[in-house]
């Protein structure tokens, strides 16, 4: 790996995540390894899921799922297999086990740190990550596990690879 093509940390997620169009729910990459990623979230009363009384818990599995998708990113920008300017490339989330959301609602303007940590990856495109989100006063409010799966560009169908990620 080239730490030529690494931002210093931290950094903005947006350039790792294949989202668009305000889809984008993370801010920032703290801290990355070969293995795990930690990033912040401060969501404003205008998210695309805020409500009167708050953000919805369950959206806690985006973020986690958008947490493993700037992992994948940022590892294939390191390893080259992505230019700066090309999108991330496109994953699924292919199923999660025991997600927890340990509140109802989360407060928006409040800062969150989302973590996960690769538990397995294989040669065929399948992952399995454990996550979680905690707070600023080191409270955990939400956790599981994600299945991931990111094909090779030959195994998607040709509109699928030059098509932007929908919002």
């Amino acid at each position: 790996m080239h730490s030529t093509t690494r931002p210093g940390l931290p950094c903005p997620i947006a350039a790792f995540v294949p989202q668009s169009q305000g889809m984008c729910q993370l801010d920032h990459i703290l801290a990355v390894d070969d293995y795990s990623l930690v990033a912040d979230v401060t969501p404003s009363a205008d998210n695309v899921f805020a409500t009167d009384a708050g953000i919805p818990g369950w959206t806690g599995l985006e973020w986690l799922a958008q947490a493993v998708a700037a992992w994948a990113g940022w590892h294939a920008q390191a390893n080259h297999e992505q230019a700066r300017s090309e999108s991330p490339k496109i994953g699924f989330l292919i199923g999660s086990k025991r997600f927890e959301s340990l509140r109802d609602y989360l407060a928006v303007d409040r800062t969150y740190q989302v973590s996960v940590r690769l538990d397995f990856q294989a040669d065929n495109g399948l992952s399995h990550f454990q996550g979680e989100i905690m707070d600023d006063d080191g409270t955990r409010l939400a956790h599981g596990t994600l299945t991931v799966f990111q094909p090779t560009a030959g195994e998607l169908p040709e509109q699928a690879i030059n098509q932007e990620t929908p919002s």
